[in-house]
């Protein structure tokens, strides 16, 4: 498989990961966070950008955005500053690289995807490509939103006007992508920015001591990044590989307006749960789309409406299907924009997992944890979505909690 044990646990301890930790913050401000933020960055820079008649390679920029969230985790004691003086020195870079391939390589069981990390990590293709110049803009403007948030922190900081200073002089070379212009300039986008970044404030199982604290914004990440691997392991087309991670990082979008309103509450009875779905639908309408270009509102509508549904678009009209076999078998073509709201539940109940396991693990654990981290893998343990064999995802996590 090409999602495991090894690997995500290795992913998850993006959550433990502090940045601007030389600095006052008023909140801890975490990787996987910040990474999840770059990703909803890089997905308006992409959409500008095709909308002006540039053809973009989606799936390349979500496994170059996965594999440097990889190379992140690994290297984190380098602070950010070191490793751009780093990368200037390609020799030294080189090794590296070398460094995180060689410790990645035993965690990574798939040897497809081990391949796949080795070329991102050492092909040399001179030119960046635009999916590179559109992580990197990316990459620059989170950090960026990040700062402003340190800034007030540190307003006397002799070393801020320069910190400042060097972010602005690095998102110059990529002032030609129409999105970095609106962002810059605070056109309407950038307030969809601040609002998708919010959710780094919401905690996840908020009334539940646990060990790390995971936010709506993390989380978000997570799920899309194990809905496109379970996605790729059903062979799926690369509109289904699409929708599958952009899919998983926008499905608690309206959570940004609704908070994050724990499961046990949703499910205790149909009405509650159907009004809450009202109100998102409402609160979206009114406070979320006036934020996005029109021509993106149908598709973010497509991700965060009936979000664990299968999906395809037919004839013009969307039609719902009920299983991922019937999407492998009649639906995986990119003509049927398929969406494969299964696979991204499965993906969000192995998140919810992944939290209380690895808090049981540090020893903070409770009766609600234990019951959960049962339920789900009780659920689980038996269940195959198309050629994803979900049982071989869990066994190796011995007595959940």
């Amino acid at each position: 498989m090409l999602i495991n044990y090894t690997l995500l646990n290795e992913i998850f301890r993006g959550f433990h990961i502090q940045r601007w930790n030389d600095r006052i913050r008023p909140m801890d401000l975490i990787e996987i966070d910040k990474h999840s933020h770059k990703m909803l960055i890089a997905y308006i820079l992409g959409k500008y950008e095709e909308s002006h008649g540039q053809t973009i390679d989606w799936v390349s920029i979500i496994q170059k955005g996965i594999f440097e969230l990889f190379r992140r985790i690994v290297i984190s004691d380098i602070k950010s500053p070191i490793y751009a003086e780093i990368r200037k020195n390609q020799k030294v870079f080189q090794k590296l690289n070398e460094y995180i391939y060689n410790k990645l390589n035993g965690i990574i069981e798939s040897s497809e995807l081990r391949e796949e990390f080795r070329e991102f990590l050492f092909s040399k293709t001179g030119d960046k490509d635009e999916s590179d110049r559109i992580l990197s803009a990316s990459h620059i403007y989170a950090s960026l939103w990040e700062f402003k948030i340190i800034e007030l922190a540190n307003p006397n900081n002799y070393q801020t006007d320069r910190i400042r200073t060097e972010l602005n002089n690095r998102i110059v070379p990529y002032e030609d992508l129409i999105g970095i212009q609106k962002l810059m300039q605070h056109h309407t986008i950038s307030n969809f920015v601040d609002l998708f970044g919010y959710l780094r404030f919401q905690y996840r199982w908020a009334q539940i001591p646990r060990v790390p604290k995971t936010s709506v914004l993390g989380h978000s990440l997570l799920v899309a990044m194990i809905s496109y691997y379970f996605a790729r392991e059903n062979n799926s087309s690369s509109k289904r590989l699409y929708n599958a991670f952009w899919g998983g990082l926008f499905h608690d979008l309206p959570e940004a307006v609704t908070r994050d309103i724990i499961s046990p509450v949703k499910s205790s009875s149909q009405e509650l749960d159907d009004l809450i779905k009202s109100l998102e639908k409402q609160l979206a309408e009114n406070e979320i789309y006036p934020l996005i270009e029109n021509s993106w509102i149908d598709e973010i509508k497509y991700f965060v409406e009936n979000e664990f549904d299968n999906k395809i678009q037919k004839d013009g009209n969307i039609q719902i299907i009920n299983s991922v076999e019937e999407m492998n078998e009649y639906y995986n073509k990119d003509e049927f924009n398929p969406y494969d709201g299964q696979l991204i539940r499965a993906a969000d109940h192995l998140s919810a997992f992944l939290e209380v396991w690895h808090s049981c693990q540090a020893g903070i654990k409770t009766e609600d944890m234990s019951q959960a981290a049962y339920k789900i893998k009780e659920m689980y343990k038996n269940k195959i979505l198309g050629k994803l064999e979900l049982n071989r995802v869990y066994t190796p996590f011995h007595n959940p909690c």
